[in-house]
């Protein structure tokens, strides 16, 4: 009786073939435009103390609250897997004392992430996104900086018809003055919210806006906005914002009733969507996060950032994949005694810089030949003791050589195209 057929966990998938090749020309696409900015690349680790999602993300959110994946290691200490990006880097931030460079720190990542969500389209359980964070500044010429190059990104990689939702949450004193104001409103109109909106009134108000409930977006489309309460210093960094954004002729549209999932936001917040996705249309998005590093127990330091969804942008761009190398040497053999010899070709040719492969599968020679054609290999060696035969698949030739001037021949042979 054979064994069960394992697959992988719901909500995770693996990556192969053609993906592997559209996910690299993606990652090449964000290193490109990211580190041409002056951004680092930065790995954090795939778990990192529960506290610092609890703490940094906020623990009213419904990644803290409901998403992600937490376990006990065998010391007691509770760990997770890292919903999110911004926080990690965060702690790298003041782990390493990156407050003692210049400023602002700008660093990139490319990871995977951990949400225990409902599967959908580009919407898994473990998921990769492209982010980016400068640390350091409160200009908000940086603000405009970071949102011009996710636009830069999402073209790079042919996401067409993405629209650009711009706001602000104004400071922690602003909107501490606000979410008063919006409770006040929220529990006037209590009996027509949403279950989960009532429970989350006093810890998290301006979630509302995200509801899909019929009722509470009824009430919301007549609740105060917080664009229309930021003070004075707040309104006009949101104006250099958006000033910034047309002198880099990047389209964008105000939105009010834009609040995002964390609770670390304040000042600049943004988000790109786009109309081929459907309803759950979110490809990256992003904000200013000045209080993060000091509730992490960092120095008081400004912060803007924002993540992409690789998976996201897969689905609504049209990147295609890159173009395999095509094969210089394939070494092919015709009896088992020639192996060694053949393997001494292949481990020569690799060192000499040729892409070269050798027949592993245990094939006819006329089987090795067909192999060969299929790889696309320019030069065929079929190795028979001493002397072998090199024939050139693209010119048509055939040579019977000396073994030990394979590579030579090969290396000559390719120069001369």
């Amino acid at each position: 009786m054979s064994a069960p057929k394992l697959k992988a966990p719901r909500g995770t998938f693996d990556v192969l073939g053609e993906q592997a090749s559209v996910r690299s020309a993606l990652e090449a696409s964000a290193r490109a435009i990211l580190e041409g900015a002056g951004y680092e690349r930065i790995e954090t680790p795939a778990f990192e103390a529960t506290e610092l999602f609890a703490r940094g993300v906020g623990e009213s959110t419904d990644i803290v609250r409901k998403e992600m994946f937490t376990f006990t290691d065998e010391a007691g200490r509770s760990l997770t897997l890292r919903p999110e990006g911004t926080a990690p880097v965060c702690r790298a931030y003041v782990e390493h004392g990156m407050h003692k460079r210049r400023q602002p720190v700008k660093l990139w990542y490319l990871s995977s992430f951990f949400r225990h969500e409902r599967a959908q389209a580009g919407r898994y359980r473990q998921f990769w996104q492209v982010g980016a964070e400068a640390l350091g500044s409160d200009d908000p010429a940086l603000d405009a900086e970071s949102i011009a190059l996710l636009v830069e990104l999402l073209q790079a990689v042919g996401v067409t018809g993405a629209r650009l939702r711009l706001s602000s949450l104004g400071s922690a004193e602003t909107r501490g003055e606000y979410r008063e104001l919006l409770k006040s409103h929220l529990r006037a109109n209590e009996g027509s919210l949403s279950e989960d909106v009532r429970s989350r009134i006093e810890l998290n108000p301006l979630r509302a806006f995200d509801s899909d409930h019929e009722g509470t977006r009824r009430v919301m489309e007549a609740a105060p906005r917080l664009l229309e309460h930021l003070n004075d210093d707040d309104a006009e960094h949101f104006s250099q914002v958006r000033e910034l954004l047309e002198v880099a002729n990047v389209a964008y549209e105000v939105d009010s009733t834009l609040v995002r999932g964390l609770d670390y936001y304040a000042r600049t917040v943004f988000e790109l969507t786009s109309d081929s996705l459907g309803a759950q249309s979110g490809v990256g998005g992003g904000g200013r996060y000045d209080g993060l590093v000091e509730q992490l127990g960092g120095p008081p330091t400004p912060g803007v950032g924002w993540a992409a969804g690789v998976e996201r942008m897969m689905l609504a761009g049209d990147l295609q994949p890159g173009a395999v190398a095509p094969v210089e040497l394939f070494v092919a053999f015709e009896q088992p005694r020639s192996r060694r010899i053949a393997f001494g070709i292949l481990a020569e040719a690799r060192s000499a810089g040729l892409r070269a492969q050798m027949e592993l599968g245990g094939r006819s020679p006329k089987g090795q030949l067909g192999y060969a054609n299929a790889l696309g290999a320019h030069y065929v060696a079929i190795v028979d003791g001493e002397a072998t035969m090199l024939r050139d698949l693209e010119g048509g030739g055939r040579e019977r050589i000396a073994t030990d001037t394979v590579v030579h021949a090969v290396l000559r042979g390719l120069r001369t195209l």
